[in-house]
């Protein structure tokens, strides 16, 4: 036994039953005494060396015991608690340390920030925010090589169930939004923000544009052209259809629903006005100056079956449909629209529906291929210069303005993006004469069409127009008084067509340009392997 139990059994006196140390005492008699037993009494007695050995000698035979179970055995209850809340507070340590939320990245949109200085553009830990091809992983895939997507905005086709059970089936749908519209969602723009150039400038010029347009929306949800704000059109030019077409698509390109955002209950009153416009046959258009028509369907569709791609409402997609089947119903012989359903087609208007009957592919309706080959069909029958120029109808002097709105169908048409009519027409925009200035030439309407053509082609080509755009577009936002966030079609040149759209046309159209890094997604290429 070792020298703790020795000890402890000479501490114990539990430990001396049985011992030597107690047994009783002779107690001898006395001469002429009777021999009467005397009471013993047992008392603690000394113990010497000798019967030291002799308890040690009897404690070897006895079963030895574990130090540690000694311990506990005889330990103090406070000792055992302080033990126990002890071992219970490590654990609870550990668990926290654990559970520590990580080092998160947080977009912040200072409003009051503009582009009197070029900033640097803003910087994500993602691979999508890497400019160095060389930097990135590519993915490994399970197929060495996989064939090239001839349409990226396809939907997986509808599968029939399978009667011996064999397969997966469900109720749902199996379409699925287009890809074009994830870019707008919270995570993947901010990623796609630094990727493609944008910064904290551009997207604070885009939500002051925003907060323009929710002050100044009607009291029914509408918005009007000609006010109530300074720069509207005469009352005679309003088209209010048009316009709250136009403030929708505004909101919604930064993402904002009737479900969700900063801006949803403006969405919300906005849609709950235009869809009481809409007529049996799809038709949203019923005031305005004649030539109004077309554009204002083109607009009104391409909003409504946004709305259907980014949150799959079913309360829409019974209008949406109608708009679309007007829109096809109306395309011309010669391959387009203009003014009149069925009859004449323009390059400008034709690019509004052909982006109608895209933002419906995207939301999973079926458009017949045929619609857009007849639109390819006019293309060829106007364009210049082996496909790199175009003017606003066959015959007519080229255009700025119309080359940017047909190149943009075209690559939603099907051109590769190293066609040598695309890349030579793509040049001619990019030029430095043809950049974006406030000073000379000033026309919205083609930088909004040159601002997507050149983001889908991305490269060199996107680099040069960002560079010019991202800076000038938001240094002549209104920063001071009443239109704040608004641009003026006045000052300091007179816009193109800024007298016939006025103040919230000219805004809208902006709003669109500095939405460009995530409102469609590049067409040519994968952005996760790029």
């Amino acid at each position: 036994m070792t020298d703790f139990d020795s000890r402890h059994r000479l501490s114990d006196p539990s430990s001396t039953a049985g011992s030597d140390r107690a047994m009783p005492r002779a107690v001898p008699l006395q001469p002429g005494s009777s021999a009467q037993p005397q009471p013993i009494t047992a008392r603690p007695i000394a113990v010497t060396g000798q019967s030291a050995m002799a308890i040690h000698q009897r404690d070897d035979l006895e079963e030895p015991e574990e130090i540690s179970s000694a311990a506990v055995r005889n330990a103090p209850p406070w000792l055992i608690s302080a033990a126990v809340h002890m071992v219970i507070l490590i654990i609870l340590g550990v668990w926290l340390i654990a559970n520590l939320p990580g080092d998160s990245i947080e977009l912040v949109v200072e409003p009051d920030i503009y582009a009197e200085e070029l900033g640097d553009q803003t910087e994500f830990d993602s691979p999508l925010g890497i400019d160095d091809i060389e930097e990135i992983q590519e993915p490994e895939l399970a197929i060495s090589e996989l064939p090239p997507v001839e349409d990226p905005f396809a939907t997986p086709p509808d599968v029939e169930p399978y009667p011996d059970g064999t397969f997966s089936t469900s109720d749902l749908d199996s379409r699925v939004i287009g890809l074009a519209l994830k870019g707008r969602e919270e995570g993947s723009k901010r990623s796609l923000l630094g990727k493609y150039g944008g910064n904290k400038t551009t997207q604070a010029a885009v939500i002051a544009g925003l907060r323009w347009l929710a002050r100044n929306q009607q009291p029914d949800g509408s918005w009007s052209l000609a006010g109530p704000f300074s720069g509207g059109v005469p009352q005679d030019m309003d088209n209010r259809q048009a316009a709250t077409a136009m403030a929708l698509l505004a909101f919604q390109g930064n993402g904002d629903t009737h479900q969700k955002g900063e801006f949803r209950k403006n969405v919300v009153a906005g849609w709950n006005w235009l869809l009481k416009q809409q007529d049996a046959n799809g038709n949203f258009y019923h005031e305005g100056r004649h030539s109004h028509r077309f554009y204002t369907q083109g607009q009104c569709t391409i909003a409504i079956c946004e709305l259907v791609g980014m949150t799959g409402d079913p309360k829409y997609k019974e209008p949406a449909q109608r708009a679309l089947d007007y829109c096809l119903k109306t395309q011309s012989a010669e391959g387009g629209w203009r003014y009149d359903p069925g009859v004449d087609t323009d390059v400008s208007v034709t690019g509004w529906l052909v982006m109608a009957l895209q933002s419906a592919r995207m939301a999973g309706f079926d458009v017949p291929q045929d619609h857009f080959d007849r639109v390819t069909r006019y293309l060829d029958s106007v364009q210049r210069d082996g496909g790199s120029r175009y003017p606003y109808q066959r015959g007519e002097q080229i255009k700025l303005s119309m080359t940017a709105e047909a190149l943009l169908m075209r690559q939603y048409l099907g051109w590769d993006r190293d066609n040598p009519a695309l890349v030579t027409g793509m040049k001619w925009i990019t030029s430095q004469p043809n950049l974006i200035s406030y000073n000379q030439g000033r026309d919205v309407y083609y930088w909004y069409y040159a601002t997507q053509a050149a983001h889908h082609m991305e490269g060199e080509t996107w680099k040069r127009w960002n560079a010019v755009m991202r800076q000038i577009v938001p240094e002549n936002q209104v920063k001071t008084g009443r239109e704040s966030g608004s641009w003026d079609y006045e000052r300091p040149t007179l816009d193109t067509w800024g007298p016939q759209g006025g103040r919230l046309f000219v805004t809208c159209l902006s709003i669109y340009m500095l939405e460009v890094y995530y409102r469609h997604l590049p067409i040519y290429s994968n952005i996760y392997s790029d």
